[in-house]
């Protein structure tokens, strides 16, 4: 069960402490099953309701899960494991394929409209009791928001769109409630979940988004939020189009009390159009609690953390509320300096969404030259089914090509890989196609088939 080590403590604070110690020092791997509530009571020498304690804190952490009549086990990958252990090591010489980054060429200067922050602070710095928020990067984003006909609503800036998330979820939810997320989604989200003590109910999706039966069926069973990706979902580079929004609009529509967080990471490298979910074509909202986010980190570049997002005004009060208490505000030299380049730097961003486009189609193209089902209809990754996912990453590493498996994206969606394109040149995707197709040949049960559903 847990081999030679042996869990310490006599109070549940000090029993989830060193399960959670030793997690975090690999004295106790993903997988392993902790013991039955009253077989570690008596050995530490205290009431069950004790361990039953502790094991509530440790789940409300993240760190264990509860696996049925199978008992409780460390998560496959516990919040104090970060999460960027999971992706291949690559060796020098290799293409790195797997990180999910920008490609920095493709990023705008910094200099310049980081040299514009400063100079507005030396004329009047930010100081205590400010504005949150700038009041240019406020504009900047209430233009783009109407430009895609969302409905009116309150604005806020974050650090990052995982910032965001992290606060509206609590701000609305309480610890065991269910969240209904894509799958596969976003590995950082899949992280924070169980970090807040919420369940990640999966929802299944294909190129067009989510599928509405697969969000129905969670929200019908009493999930309290739903987090969708508009476009440049990753890892599938699935986007929403204007009839599967209307679906899903359908769907929302008879569970008004869903919170409904809408990331739209994707705004700036993809050409597509923006399909909202939380408001219908009259701009009137769908649910009583929503947010829309809009990351500057695949555009601008990850370290300026900053986003931008509208809601209802009592979700994003609420935000605000818990903001002013802990960091208080995205630093102003930041929000100037990604106004500035949001003011500058539109013409640009249009060429980077075409080269990522062509980055995309060149793989998707040499793929379904061998066969391959692939889907990456948006944004910078290429997700490719297959049987194996271990098998066939080392496959692709001994040929030169760092790829991600899939099983830190996924919940229940089958296997997969997925293929970063952003710093993938055109002309090599026929050779890293061909090479992927000699690795799945290779591997027992590989296929190079298989359907487009995700």
């Amino acid at each position: 069960m847990l081999g030679d080590y042996r869990i310490q403590g006599r109070r549940a604070t000090e029993i989830a402490a060193d399960v959670e110690r030793a997690v975090a020092a690999g004295e106790l791997e993903p997988g392993q099953t902790l013991p039955p509530l009253r077989e570690l009571a008596g050995e530490l020498a205290v009431n069950p309701n004790t361990v039953a304690a502790a094991y509530r804190l440790l789940r409300d952490r993240g760190v264990i899960e509860t696996a049925g009549r199978k008992g409780s086990r460390i998560r496959p990958r516990p919040v104090t494991t970060h999460r960027d252990r999971v992706r291949p090591a690559v060796p020098p010489g290799a293409h790195d394929l797997a990180a999910g980054n920008p490609d920095p060429a493709l990023l705008p200067p910094l200099g310049p409209a980081l040299a514009v922050a400063p100079a507005a602070a030396d004329r009047r710095p930010v100081l205590y009791g400010d504005p949150a928020a700038d009041a240019g990067l406020l504009e900047l984003a209430r233009a783009s928001f109407e430009a895609d006909a969302l409905a009116p609503g309150a604005l806020a800036v974050t650090a990052g769109a995982l910032d965001a998330i992290a606060r509206e979820l609590a701000g609305r939810l309480r610890p065991g409630d269910a969240v209904a997320v894509e799958d596969p989604g976003w590995a950082s989200l899949l992280d924070l979940l169980p970090a807040h003590g919420l369940r990640a109910v999966p929802v299944a999706l294909d190129e067009a988004g989510p599928r509405p039966e697969a969000v129905a069926a969670p929200l019908a069973g009493g999930a309290r939020a739903l987090i969708v990706t508009n476009r440049a979902q990753n890892p599938t580079g699935a986007a929403l189009t204007a009839e599967r929004a209307a679906e899903l609009r359908a769907v929302l529509a008879g569970h008004p009390a869903t919170l409904l967080i809408e990331d739209d990471h994707g705004h700036g490298i993809t050409e597509l159009p923006f399909a909202p979910l939380s408001c219908d074509p009259d701009r009137r909202p769908v649910t009583a609690h929503w947010v829309v986010i809009r990351s500057m980190a695949k555009a601008f570049g990850p370290d300026l953390r900053v986003a931008v997002l509208t809601g209802d005004q009592e979700t994003v009060d609420r935000l605000l509320g818990r903001q002013r208490l802990d960091t208080g505000w995205v630093s102003h030299l930041l929000q100037q300096a990604t106004a500035e380049l949001w003011r500058t730097d539109a013409a640009p961003l249009a060429k980077v969404a075409g080269a990522y486009r062509e980055r995309r189609e060149a793989l998707l193209a040499a793929l379904a030259g061998h066969g391959i089902a692939a889907t990456g209809g948006s944004g910078v990754n290429v997700w490719v089914p297959v049987a194996e996912e271990t098998a066939v990453v080392v496959g692709l590493l001994q040929r030169g090509w760092a790829v991600s498996p899939g099983a830190g994206f996924r919940l229940q969606a089958p296997p997969g890989i997925r293929i970063t394109v952003a710093r993938l040149p055109a002309e090599r995707a026929p050779q890293l196609a061909a090479d992927l197709a000699a690795v799945l040949s290779a591997v027992r049960g590989g296929s190079g088939g298989g359907s487009r559903q995700i």
